[in-house]
């Protein structure tokens, strides 16, 4: 009996560590618990490419391009025929030449496309891979490798694996050509065939915020918001339009807090920006104790945060 009993707290101490994995803290939004996770993993195994790419990303959730950098290229050296790892260090290098000099962005942008155009030749069916290297044909210059036919190509192979996807794109060139007429029609393409999945009506949000009607992109982000929510992340990029469009502050809020008090919080919404958006959301109408005490919560998730710690200071004084 004791034997028996000492195996079921080993299997419960077992699961408690399991349910504290750098995946699922990441996911949770509790990126300085991932870093510490990681960091011990990566000192006990220092050739677990697995551990320098999420150490990557949760880098890469705070914007701390440099430190993610040097994590995804380890990855990549030590995994060299693993699609996503190319596919992560291609996007963090695209997001350093978004904050970078001409010149620097210029050199970063060879290496955006770089790393793309790897991971679809590693995994030529991930759709991910495929429609982040076709938004890159799309808006890098030719001078780098862009090209709209470049983009136009991918659109046509996504057809096959992903059909939202494929119109996604072709009305993302439809909106560089300024035919906006076809770029709506694209978009709309892709809810009917995605069965008005709310991705698809954030995407039409997305593009009526960009050329400027509002009252349109409100009422998208309604239907994305009673829509199917197959992807999570979506609820925070409504509340985050409605935030940054100064549109309808109460239904950002209960998006939000929809996001927050489900069992569903993914990586791709870290669930600390979450909270600093709520934050926004309240002090924005006034309320800064309940602003104040979001940003402190995701201070307490994410220590370098750097955009909360700016508002709490804000609302603190």
């Amino acid at each position: 009996m004791r034997c028996l009993h000492s195996a079921l707290i080993l299997v419960l101490i077992s699961s408690c560590f399991a349910a504290d994995s750098a995946p699922t803290l990441l996911a949770a939004g509790r990126v300085d618990d991932a870093i510490t996770t990681l960091q011990q993993e990566i000192n006990a195994s220092p050739n677990d490419g697995a551990a320098y790419n999420l150490l990557c990303r949760a880098y890469f959730s705070l914007s701390q391009w440099d430190r993610g950098i040097a994590a995804c290229e380890k990855a990549v050296d030590l995994a060299p025929n693993n699609s996503s790892y190319h596919l992560w260090l291609g996007r963090i290098y695209g997001e350093k030449a978004d904050s970078s000099s001409f010149f620097t962005a210029a050199g970063l942008a060879k290496k955006v496309r770089n790393q793309f155009e790897q991971a679809v030749q590693l995994s030529p069916s991930s759709v991910d891979a495929r429609t982040d290297l076709a938004e890159f044909y799309l808006e890098a210059p030719g001078i780098v490798g862009g090209g709209q036919d470049k983009a136009l190509a991918q659109a046509a192979t996504l057809a096959r694996l992903d059909p939202a996807k494929a119109h996604w794109v072709n009305a993302r060139i439809e909106e560089k050509k300024k035919d906006f007429t076809a770029a709506e029609r694209e978009y709309r393409a892709a809810i009917e065939v995605s069965h008005g999945d709310a991705s698809a009506w954030l995407n039409l949000a997305l593009f009526n915020k960009h050329i400027g009607r509002f009252d349109q992109m409100e009422d998208a982000i309604n239907h994305a918001a009673s829509a199917q929510v197959n992807h999570p992340v979506v609820l925070v990029d409504a509340a985050e339009t409605l935030i940054r469009t100064g549109r309808n502050f109460p239904a950002a809020i209960q998006l939000l807090r929809r996001y927050l008090s489900s069992s569903s919080t993914v990586e791709e919404a870290p669930a600390f920006k979450a909270h600093y958006l709520l934050g926004t959301a309240l002090e924005k109408q006034g309320d800064k104790q309940a602003a104040a005490q979001e940003y402190r919560t995701a201070l307490s998730m994410a220590k370098g945060f750097s955009r909360a710690q700016e508002a709490l200071d804000r609302v603190s004084r």
